[in-house]
This record gives structure tokens, C-alpha cells and sequence, in this order.
């Protein structure tokens, strides 16, 4: 495990720290950059901002028009792409290992020269606007869940959506935006990860040339503010045009380092994992529900600080959304109480395990596993404990945390309840 992940940690002097991984294996690389820019790095009137940041990016810059900068990786056979968390915010190339310099230099020349523009502004904010009227709006559940996020989490920024309140979109101002890249897109709040076919002290003398000069920031302190103990369950009914009711319920887990994780991870797998998983058999495949499912990511992507790992079915047409639920707590009564077989455990573990290792093979995840824990958890290192962390699993683990985290007091629910065109029309517009 620790050969795969044996990275090479270097600082500049303006505080940007660089992973090199050397892998001669094919000649290829991935470069990364990961920035500490999510939504818990935001604030209520800024929601949203870390994502727009995320389109801004492609916007252009003095020398390059918008999108220029993927079509130039493409035209060298490279994938470009980048994403938004709720901790963090990626940017990546995967191109052949000739391209280092390439990719080393137009990253460094839009962090330098980005186009940050009223023009820009608005421009990106309106497809920001429309994808999430597409998530949202016009999605069957996307709606549900930012209702079921807002209740179970009362100060956490978690309890937003990482593409930010409607809102909040509309009126950010450009001033916002030059303050949030200035202070959150600083090398010292940046990771640098360069994985492949490289020579370390070469990746080292380019990012040196073309990241050396970018001014350091005094960040601020992080106020992130936790979550009191949930002293009660929560409910709540959401009311949208659809065709099937639902219900989502969620129960605060911890984050990242805590070891709690893995036998989470197995529980939600043996919940529902594949057609032979607890909810598949006892609801879908008996047609009581068209789904059933457990929302849960496994590391590096688990959230830095307390999760919500969510459960939840779609009923079927003509079936009892009372009765899908109440089946869902047998299901979970079940495990809290020891009643699974050890072949249900072995198979999650393994499972768990062997989708861990196949992602390993590739450079992409490898530096993808050691930049987010470098940026998130302090430490590319503490990925050398994820094996170890999925072969702790065992019955008993499994059963201590179903006992510890599904229990009422900690479970919010929202329930979806589908309405008419017109009925919908009289509640207002949903945005």
C-alpha cells in the first residue's frame, strides 16, 4: 500500500505544497490541484461561490478565450475536467507524460491571469443558475435532499447545497469573487499532486519557475461551526410535482479519521449493494419499492467533518409509502441487533476492499487519494491507513455502529409527497 501511495512532499517558500509520485509504468501523468475551496468555506450570501469558481476557471484569461484552455490538453490526446465538494475544489489533466511542461505552465498562467470580469461574472452565473434549475427544480429528488440537508444540519455549512442557494448566485458581486480567489485559489492553500512518468527534480525545478512567484495569503482562521448532538428526530414533508412518492432519512455519522468510517461502509453496503443486498430483496425485487439505497461516499471523497449518511426508497406505483418505511427500521432493527450473517460482512468487506484496490491501479485515483487527504486531512500519509481500515471490518464492528448512528433520536426524514401542476403553482416557485 505505502509503495503505491509513496509520494514526495515539497514546500515553496509561499507555502504551495507538491506531491510527486514517480510511476514509469506507462507514459502518462496526472497533474492535480486541489484547492481548500468547498462549501464549508463559505458563508450564507456567498453560497455557491466555491462552484462558480469552478466554471470561472474555463472562463479564459488574457491570452486564452473561454474553453481554450481544455482544447489545447485535447488536441494533445489529454482528459480536463475539474470538480466541487463540499470541502475542497480539484482541478485535473491527465495527458501523456510529454505534456508536463505543457500542463505545468497553463495552470500556473489562469491562476495568474484568470479573467475575473462583470462580463464573466454574468455570464457564468446564469449557467450556474440553469444547472441547478436542472438539479433542483426540474430533478425528481434534488430538491428533497437540499430540504433534508438544511434540517438535519442547523450551523454546520454542510446543511447548503455545494452549488449554493439561488439566492445567493443572484446577487453575489464581483467584489465577493476577487476577495474568495484572492484569499481560497493562494498557494498556501493549494496542493499541487503530480503523478506518472516523471523525473521528481524536473516537476520540481517547473513548478518552482511558474508557481514560485504567486503572493501567499493570510488566510483566515477556520470558524467552522459543528453541530450540536441531534436530541430528537426531525421530520419534514416536501411537496413537488412527481410521479412516486419517496422518503430520504438521514443520520449524522462522523468524518473523514474517524475509524468509525469503514464498518459504516460495509453496512451500507450489505443494506444495498447489488441485487443481492438486504433493501433490493425485501423491497425492489418483491416490487414494494422501484428503489432502495444508501447515499454514502467512501475515502478520499467521505466529507472532512460529521456526515450524513442517508437511506432511502422510491415506492412503487400503488404501494404504501408508510409500509416502505416502517419495513426500512425493520431492516435497520436487524442490524443493530446482530441479525446478519457473517458471509453478509466477509462479502462487504471484500467487496469494499477489491473496489479500493482496482482504483488503486490508476495514477488518476492514486493522486487523487493522496492530494484530498493532504488537503483535507493534513497528510497524504493517513491514506496508507485505508486498507488497513476496510480489513479491520468484522460483525461486531458492524453491529457497534448501526447500535452507535441509526438509532431515532439521530434520524432526520423528508418525505416526499408528489402534488399537481396546480397545487404546485399555489405553493410558489421552487428555486
Amino acid at each position: 500500500m505505502k509503495e503505491l501511495l509513496d509520494f514526495r512532499r515539497h514546500r515553496l517558500d509561499n507555502g504551495l505544497r507538491v506531491l510527486v509520485l514517480e510511476d514509469h509504468t506507462l507514459p502518462i501523468l496526472s497533474f492535480q490541484l486541489h484547492f481548500a475551496a468547498g462549501s464549508r468555506h463559505e458563508r450564507p450570501g456567498i453560497t455557491g461561490i466555491s462552484h462558480l469558481f469552478e466554471h470561472m476557471m474555463f472562463r479564459g484569461t488574457k491570452r486564452l478565450g473561454p474553453e481554450e484552455f481544455s482544447k489545447i490538453i485535447q488536441a494533445r490526446g489529454g482528459v480536463v475536467n475539474a470538480f466541487t465538494t463540499q470541502d475542497h475544489t480539484t482541478y485535473f489533466e491527465n495527458v501523456p507524460a510529454e505534456e508536463l511542461e505543457l500542463v505545468v505552465e497553463l495552470e500556473a498562467h489562469r491562476l495568474k491571469e484568470l479573467q475575473i470580469t462583470a462580463e464573466s461574472l454574468a455570464t457564468e452565473r446564469e449557467v450556474v443558475r440553469s444547472e441547478r434549475k436542472m438539479r433542483i427544480a426540474t430533478s425528481p429528488f434534488g430538491a428533497v435532499i437540499e430540504e433534508l440537508f438544511a434540517l438535519a444540519y442547523l450551523r454546520h455549512p454542510y446543511r447548503w447545497p455545494i452549488i449554493g442557494w439561488d439566492h445567493d448566485i443572484r446577487r453575489l458581486t464581483l467584489g465577493e469573487c476577487l476577495d474568495y480567489f484572492r484569499l481560497r485559489y493562494a498557494p498556501n492553500n493549494a496542493v499541487i499532486v503530480v503523478a506518472g512518468d516523471v523525473d521528481p527534480s524536473r516537476v520540481l525545478d517547473l513548478i518552482q519557475r511558474h508557481y514560485g512567484d504567486l503572493p501567499p495569503q493570510a488566510l483566515p482562521e477556520e470558524a467552522v461551526e459543528p453541530d450540536p448532538p441531534q436530541r430528537g428526530e426531525r421530520r419534514a414533508v416536501f411537496k413537488k410535482v412527481a410521479q412516486l412518492e419517496a422518503f430520504f432519512a438521514a443520520f449524522h455519522v462522523p468524518g473523514l479519521e474517524d475509524p468509525d468510517v469503514f464498518p459504516l461502509l460495509a453496512l451500507a453496503h450489505i443494506l444495498s449493494s447489488g441485487r443481492s443486498s438486504r433493501l433490493w430483496r425485501r423491497f425492489v425485487k418483491t416490487g414494494r419499492a422501484a428503489e432502495a439505497s444508501v447515499m454514502l461516499d467512501p475515502p478520499p471523497f467521505w466529507p472532512k467533518d460529521p456526515a450524513l449518511m442517508v437511506l432511502y426508497a422510491v415506492v412503487a406505483p400503488g404501494g404504501s409509502i408508510g409500509e416502505l418505511e416502517e419495513g426500512m427500521w425493520e431492516e435497520v432493527e436487524a442490524l443493530k441487533e446482530g441479525r446478519f450473517e457473517e458471509e453478509e460482512v466477509s462479502k462487504a468487506k471484500k467487496g469494499l476492499r477489491s473496489s479500493f484496490l482496482m482504483r488503486l491501479q490508476t495514477l488518476f485515483f492514486r493522486g487523487l487519494l493522496g492530494g484530498i487527504y493532504e488537503i483535507k486531512a493534513g497528510g497524504f500519509e493517513k491514506a496508507h491507513d485505508v486498507l488497513e481500515g476496510y480489513e479491520g471490518i468484522t460483525p461486531g464492528r458492524v453491529q457497534e455502529v448501526a447500535r452507535r448512528y441509526l438509532h431515532e433520536d439521530n434520524r432526520t426524514v423528508v418525505t416526499l409527497r408528489p402534488v399537481s401542476p396546480e397545487e404546485n403553482e399555489r405553493l410558489g416557485l421552487l428555486e
